[in-house]
């Protein structure tokens, strides 16, 4: 046991405070604040990741009070890593956003409040709790979306606001149930009480079994599982460009963590070997997320809409390595789970950096930009190819085991599902690509009025948006690096994870 985990919650919470009241003082402190804050919050995420991979799983009782009164906070491998993967990825989007905006104090202190509470989702040993730090996400994540100048980001953050209000409420829904039937809401004793309910029915009962369905498809809601995905295009698209390259990194594959943590840890796997429903639930809920998705970023013109419905699709995949249930399927949806944070987050930023300097914001702009933006066109490249699970890119390793784990299960619809979502991924990536790359730079008359010039200058500054600064370019490019390094760190990877796998999936 140590007393660090709570300080991974409470660091970036306290500097949001920090962060409003000196804003009274002087309007400019909230970025250096923020910044000190990040720091610190990835030193310490990476030394707890650390002291987790050498010596094991840890643990903090709050207030010294023991379950079931008492919350716990636990970190294991799993935990550990989806911690720094916050911390990191909120460091660099916060980098991104000194340039790119939205600035001021009111919006720095909401986005420590949105790491503090998905780090709090991640930590957290009881249900309840985690319920809490969903709430604490979900009103930050609104007030970022809405955070931009346009009505388009009042009505996106408004549609995300009461479609995340159901999803968060189904999921209290099914905690209660499962508190009815158990008396406790921690993870640990929640898994060894249901099996016990309803005299003995345990998994067969009705109750257990309604539990996990609200559970599950609240969290479907909040991950964006199709058809549930509503709220997602235009909360990705209507938001400012560093909020969403933010969100689409992290609040979704939050919410994929915890949909992972809550099967595995609380209904376990003897649940699924019971309930057969329940299995079929999530398979069906990848299959279609990776075919619907896919089809429906085909059929989009405008860039941060496709790379939104791409995000349906790519966590239909994380979905599909939890619903095979083994080992090895499991690793490749937190390899995906990873991996996708830093590929999207980083398409995102991409985009956002091109349409500051162009305007560009629709498909067909994208013509000739490798002439006009040779660097941000090759860093979008990478990651768009990256995405498509091109070896030996990270995205490629993720989507491997997890078609490995379902063949090695037997699944081989879902198998084959798996591997055609790289043909489906292709489709909509490559028509980019060809256009960046293959095409001439479209004419000044022939961009809309209000989008930039066709100025085809290497990465030329247009009147638009403003000009792009140094740590733009470098955020991006360190994503699309990161992209094609972290492929040849999962083996490693794999191995420190591998008894959190155990102990998940005996």
């Amino acid at each position: 046991m140590t007393d660090l985990p709570p300080f991974l919650v409470a660091l970036p919470l306290v500097a949001s405070v920090v962060v409003l009241f000196a804003g009274l003082v002087r309007s400019e402190t909230g970025w250096p604040i923020a910044a000190m804050a990040g720091l610190g919050q990835l030193g310490l995420a990476g030394y707890v990741a650390y002291q987790v991979f050498t010596a094991g799983p840890t643990s903090y009782v709050v207030g010294g009070y023991e379950a079931f009164y008492g919350i716990e906070l636990v970190i294991d491998g799993l935990s550990a890593s989806v911690v720094v993967l916050i911390a990191a990825v909120s460091l660099g989007v916060l980098a991104f956003a000194r340039t790119a905006g939205p600035r001021g104090n009111p919006f720095y202190a909401t986005y420590l409040l949105l790491v503090g509470g998905l780090t709090g989702v991640v930590i957290t040993g009881d249900v309840f709790n985690m319920y809490v730090f969903i709430e604490i996400s979900g009103l930050t994540a609104y007030a970022l979306v809405a955070s931009g100048d346009t009505g388009r980001s009042a009505v996106a953050a408004l549609k995300y606001l009461i479609v995340g209000t159901v999803g968060a409420s189904l999921y209290l829904l099914g905690v209660g149930y499962a508190y009815i039937g158990t008396g406790t809401l921690n993870m640990a004793d929640l898994s060894a009480a249901l099996p016990t309910v309803a005299d003995g029915l345990g998994y067969q009962s009705t109750l257990v079994q309604t539990a996990f369905a609200f559970i599950a498809i609240g969290l479907f809601i909040k991950t964006a599982v199709f058809p549930l995905h509503t709220w997602q295009p235009e909360a990705y698209a209507g938001s400012p460009d560093s909020v969403s390259g933010f969100i689409s990194a992290l609040v979704s594959t939050t919410f994929a963590y915890a949909l992972i943590r809550i099967s595995l840890t609380v209904f376990t796997p003897d649940f699924f070997a019971a309930v057969d429903a329940a299995q079929t639930l999530l398979i069906v809920g990848a299959v279609v997320s990776i075919v619907a998705g896919s089809a429906l970023a085909v059929s989009q013109s405008e860039i941060k809409r496709m790379l939104a419905y791409s995000s349906v699709s790519q966590f239909g995949l994380v979905l599909a390595g939890l619903a095979v249930l083994n080992q090895t399927a499991l690793i490749g949806a937190t390899v995906h789970l990873v991996g996708h944070a830093i590929m999207k987050g980083g398409l995102f930023l991409a985009a956002g950096l091109i349409a500051t300097a162009t305007g560009a914001r629709e498909v067909h702009e994208y013509e000739g930009l490798s002439e006009r933006m040779p660097y941000a066109a090759g860093a979008f490249a990478v990651l768009a190819f990256a995405m498509v699970g091109v070896p030996p890119a990270v995205g490629f390793v993720g989507k491997w085991y997890i078609a490995v784990g379902a063949v090695q299960a037997q699944l081989w619809p879902l198998a084959a599902v798996i591997l055609l979502s790289t043909l489906l991924t292709l489709a909509y990536f490559a028509r980019l690509v060809e256009r960046m790359y293959f095409r001439e730079p479209a004419a000044t008359g022939d961009l809309a009025e209000g989008e930039g010039t066709a100025d085809t200058r290497p990465d030329a500054v247009v009147a638009d948006g403003g000009r792009p600064s140094v740590g733009m370019y470098v955020v991006v490019v360190v994503a699309a690096v990161l992209a094609v390094a972290l492929g040849a760190a999962v083996v490693p990877f794999a191995e420190y994870l591998q008894p959190t796998i155990d102990l998940l999936l005996p």
